[in-house]
């Protein structure tokens, strides 16, 4: 049964050292990023009797946490750095995902020509030893033609990402794929989305962007073959002092026009945020879930949002989450 006492669990190579660091924890906190950046993990433990051990190099940790009776796992990490002061001694230790250390980060040489991004995906997938899971919207999409050039299978992605406006992660052996802001898992298939009450929260902070120079469309060049014509897609408006160009130049009509759209789509998210630190932490929430909110200002309720980040901070004391959104995509 649910209590309401912070509580976790921690996993040093396999052993589970929570009994040592019961009652010496100053903070555990957890930062829980949508596709794209390395989660991170940061612990600090008062060592005022020097009995808590440093983390062996290229240490693994994984993290549960939640309330008495209820932990939700959070994951593998690998030690980044360690570092202790005094006195009294603190010990605080740095891990970050443990699935973005990897031959992603291996700079290569490589061009891609007449292929689909799924086709892209699996090779990248394999010679990292992932599984690639795609989003079916993206896995069709057809790239004449893109180099890597001195750079890593992680830049790639990124620039893919951008490209189309997804987000990548690396979860469990898994190269995961899909559309950022689309409330969906690779797979396809809805996060069940959540309803979020001012009640239930401590502080909030909502912002939104009505500057009248904002760029409402956006346009991406293609190079015709069969004219030898430089050729231009636009998504959104075409008023020229509102329109965010690409430098880029693509291979066909249709790479250009998911460029741009996948463009335009990003900017429009970004232009409202919203974040709520949730006096009562919750653990099961993840990014990429849709949430309705409830208790603010009606441009605030009427709003579909999608969280882009979590930040858990728990100590022997406390747990709490704070939770931020953008306009879902």
């Amino acid at each position: 049964m649910r209590g309401y006492k912070p509580s976790y669990r921690l996993q040093v190579n396999g052993n589970d050292i929570t009994p040592q660091v019961s009652g010496r924890l100053v903070n555990l906190t957890l930062t829980d990023e949508r596709g794209d950046k390395a989660d991170q993990l940061d612990i600090v433990i008062s060592d005022h009797d020097g009995r808590v051990p440093i983390p062996p190099s290229g240490a693994e940790i994984q993290v549960w946490i939640g309330w008495d009776g209820d932990l939700t796992y959070k994951g593998k990490y690998l030690l980044d750095e360690a570092s202790l002061s005094g006195p009294p001694d603190i010990l605080t230790v740095r891990a970050r995902s443990a699935d973005f250390v990897s031959p992603l980060k291996q700079k290569r040489q490589e061009s891609w020509h007449k292929t689909t991004l799924g086709g892209i995906l699996g090779i990248v997938a394999a010679r990292s030893g992932l599984m690639p899971v795609l989003h079916a919207d993206l896995a069709n999409v057809v790239i004449e033609h893109i180099d890597q050039t001195d750079e890593s299978d992680h830049n790639l992605l990124l620039r893919l990402g951008q490209r189309y406006d997804a987000l990548h992660a690396i979860k469990d052996g898994r190269l995961l794929f899909s559309p950022a802001g689309s409330g969906q898992t690779a797979e396809g298939q809805p996060v069940p989305g959540i309803t979020l009450h001012r009640q239930d929260g401590d502080t909030h902070h909502f912002s939104r962007s009505d500057r009248p120079n904002r760029y409402t469309g956006v346009q991406a060049h293609w190079h015709d073959t069969e004219t030898g014509e430089q050729k231009t897609e636009t998504a959104g408006t075409e008023d020229v002092t509102k329109v965010l160009r690409h430098s880029h130049t693509y291979s066909s009509q249709e790479e250009a026009m998911l460029a741009a759209t996948a463009e335009l789509r990003a900017l429009n998210r970004a232009l409202s945020k919203l974040t709520i630190n949730r006096a009562k932490g919750e653990a099961t929430l993840k990014p990429e879930t849709a949430v309705t909110v409830r208790g603010y200002k009606p441009d605030i309720d009427g709003a579909d949002w999608i969280i882009v980040r979590l930040a858990h901070s728990l100590n022997e004391s406390g747990f709490t989450t704070k939770v931020e959104m953008e306009v879902k995509g």
